[in-house]
């Protein structure tokens, strides 16, 4: 090994094939050099010793035993049989595909030594847990080839939900899109070099000793708890400072591609060091690559952002960042997806409420929000008076309720606000309708006793399934417990959770638990929501607050007459009405479902001759409130279909003489699909019921494909039956 540790160290003196030639004197790498050797060193000195203590276990054997999943118990030897040693044991393909192992639940590498009796548990990468170790033992490869290619200083390169990045601070220099191939070629070069990922534990002093020269890495040291226990990594001549685990080696990973090249800032500050953020994928098989690019380019195709443009729904302007422009189409969408929360509020008895936008912030004090949410809120001073713009509606709604004395018959009250909300983004996070300064929330906070907290949830999880298979939308759902510094009376977290835990057996769906991952202040379920492309986002929440009604003095008189504290139940459904917008513009490619459509129906008159009729129908549609628009253009026909086709035109009537004095119109779909001539109060009964029922498919021609399927069912039926009655006669001449 020490052999070995020296060809590196030398090999590490000078500047590695391929690295930008630099103008004059020693190159970043060379003259980072010597602090990456004297790493090396280090970490072997450092390894020899975790070597020495298997030595010893494996001389001094001392059985263990490990039990699996399914009950199976497996012997094994303290400090020397590995997960891996168990997974070959049972089956060669099981090892192969098992990425990680968890050990009594901890996280645990399949070549680290097992350390006592202890209860094992094997991922793949087909499981979450197994995807965020592959691309985190695949960031270390990037970050490796930072360091060889740039002579980078790395600072973190987490995992994330597809795939990993690594922040590095090369000083002045940034890294263009264009130097992507340079980086992807290091990283498959450090692939084919079968590098093995080995741990150590050090000390705190031995840890920052070994990364001295960077300063990033000894602030990470410097803030670690004292005592607590200290892991590094290696892969080939890189070091990093890691909690783990990793893949055995850097041949686990078949597939790579390097995706962009971005700035950041050191603590997410704007005000510290700037760093380059290299984002890239890896994955065990080409196959999965390709469906990846596939998917990736087809997401580019739904990038809501260009959709935005090409249908005028919205823009953004530098005089105003991260605060949208919706245009009149857009709005349309905007206020139809406010219109049916509304309707749905309507009917599950909710109490619409406005409040201010501009508060003291003696509010955000009492709220804590002045303490631990200040650098995220936009504040100002009035005649010496600091005010701030409201980032959420909670603390708002908590002064409503606390206005007056109220009843235990007032509960549960349900508070709901679109109120228009400001939160300080840095400028590099905004990101279109997904990360804005300014937007609105379908937000609303109950207010109820704790015997009524399951009722109202049982409630929200209906109400919030109804306007997801509205939209087409999946879901998942997992309920977050309480925390270890958790706040309040134990019994009240034990009937909260209860009541969550029956509210969401009551929907029937399938659900998982995330023990110990609730908030401080009470436990929550988390909603997770797939669009088209089985991409993930964060919409709907429902979360108990116990702490809000004590920070406010909040009280109702219950009937005993005596005061009471309320419980909180925050709720949200679309979450930011700008998010929503985004996420579905994507899940829908553009292709607008009718009741949400700002383009339902476009008027092509054939001739001039027509264009008199075509406006007649217009106004009568436009009278029923639908959006319409008559092409009235001197281009040909066919023309004038197919671009209303292109721009997502829901419904195109063509109108002519002959349907002018029929009083008809002839219906084709943007799809291109020919409906052929319909009266016009047919048409209008069609088009009002597909915008009522808020239908996601074209609701033209239901009739005829009903009953064609009747037709084949009966036919289906009748051969079925003289099937069986031809059976029935052979078996009795038989």
């Amino acid at each position: 090994m020490a052999d070995m540790a020296g060809t590196e160290a030398e090999a590490l003196a000078a500047p590695p094939g391929g690295a930008s030639a630099e103008p004059a004197g020693p190159s970043p790498f060379e003259l980072k050099a010597p602090y990456y050797a004297k790493r090396i060193r280090l970490f072997e000195q450092y390894f020899a010793r975790e070597g020495g203590k298997m030595d010893a276990a494996a001389a001094s054997p001392e059985p263990i035993q490990v039990v699996m999943p399914d009950g199976a118990i497996k012997d094994g030897v303290k400090n020397v049989t590995t997960p891996w040693d168990v997974a070959m044991g049972i089956h060669k393909k099981l090892a192969q595909a098992s990425l990680l192992a968890h050990v009594d639940g901890a996280d645990w590498d399949m070549r680290r030594p097992l350390e006592g009796n202890c209860a094992l548990k094997l991922f793949s990468f087909d499981d979450p847990e197994g995807k965020a170790l592959y691309w985190h033992s695949s960031a270390h490869v990037l970050g490796e080839a930072l360091e060889l290619e740039y002579g980078a200083d790395l600072t973190i390169g987490p995992s994330i939900e597809e795939g990993f990045y690594y922040d590095c601070y090369l000083g002045e220099r940034t890294l263009s899109d264009y130097e992507r191939a340079g980086i992807l070629k290091r990283c498959e070069a450090i692939i084919k070099d079968k590098q093995p990922f080995q741990r150590v534990e050090v000390s705190r002093a031995e840890a920052l000793e070994m990364f001295a020269e960077n300063k990033f890495k000894v602030e990470l040291i410097t803030n670690l708890p004292d005592g607590v226990s200290i892991s590094c990594y290696r892969c080939g001549p890189m070091v990093d400072l890691c909690r783990g685990p990793h893949l055995p080696d850097t041949a686990w990973i078949k597939a790579v591609t390097i995706n962009q090249c971005s700035r950041a800032h050191w603590r997410a500050d704007v005000t510290k060091d700037p760093l380059v953020r290299v984002y890239a994928i890896t994955f065990p098989s080409d196959k999965l690559m390709k469906e990846y690019k596939t998917r990736i380019e087809e997401a580019k195709k739904r990038d809501h952002r260009v959709i935005g443009m090409n249908q005028e729904l919205f823009f953004f302007h530098n005089l105003s960042p991260g605060s949208c422009f919706f245009l009149p189409d857009g709005a349309k969408v905007y206020n139809n997806l406010m219109g049916f929360i509304r309707e749905k509020y309507w009917e599950y008895e909710y109490d619409e409420v406005i409040t201010p936008n501009i508060f003291n912030f003696d509010l955000w004090k009492t709220s804590g929000h002045a303490a631990h949410y200040k650098e995220n809120m936009f504040s100002f001073h009035v005649e010496k008076e600091e005010f701030g713009l409201k980032p959420m509606n909670c603390p708002g709604h908590c002064v409503m309720f606390g206005n007056r004395k109220r009843s235990f018959r007032e509960l549960p009250m349900r508070l709901a606000d679109f109120g228009v909300l400001h939160r300080n983004e840095f400028s590099g996070a905004l990101h279109g309708l997904t990360r804005v300064r300014r937007f609105q929330q379908d937000d609303a906070h109950i207010f109820c006793r704790p015997d009524q907290m399951e009722f109202e949830l049982v409630n929200f999880l209906k109400l919030m399934d109804e306007v997801y298979s509205v939209f087409g939308l999946t879901y998942e759902m997992k309920l977050s417990t309480r925390p270890e510094g958790y706040l309040g009376e134990i019994e009240i977290w034990d009937q909260a959770e209860a009541a969550l835990t029956k509210a969401l057996n009551l929907t029937g769906k399938e659900w998982k638990l995330n023990p110990g991952d609730g908030a401080f202040y009470g436990p929550k379920i988390d909603i997770t929501v797939f669009d088209a492309l089985k991409r993930r986002f964060q919409c709907a929440t429902v979360q108990l607050d116990f702490q809000l009604p004590i920070r406010f003095n909040l009280s109702y008189v219950t009937e005993n007459n005596e005061p009471a504290r309320p419980i909180i139940i925050h709720r949200a459904i679309l979450g930011s009405v700008e998010r929503m917008f985004a996420i579905l513009t994507e899940h829908y490619a553009g292709k607008w479902p009718y009741w949400l459509s700002p383009r339902q129906v476009m008027i092509v008159p054939i001739s001039e001759a027509s264009k008199d009729y075509a406006g007649e129908v217009r106004r009568m549609l436009h009278h029923a409130g639908h959006h319409v628009k008559v092409d009235n253009s001197d281009r040909k026909m066919q023309k004038k279909v197919r671009e209303a086709q292109l721009e997502q035109w829901n419904y195109i009537l063509v109108v002519g003489e002959g349907e002018r004095t029929n009083g008809t119109v002839n219906v084709r779909t943007r799809d291109n699909v020919v409906h052929g001539e319909h009266k016009l109060d047919a048409l209008l009964e069609v088009l009002s019921q597909e915008r009522e029922v808020r239908s996601l498919t074209c609701m033209f021609g239901m009739e005829k494909s009903a009953a064609a399927a009747a037709v084949k069912e009966a036919a289906e039926a009748e051969a079925a039956a003289a099937k069986a009655a031809a059976n029935a006669d052979q078996a009795m001449a038989a």
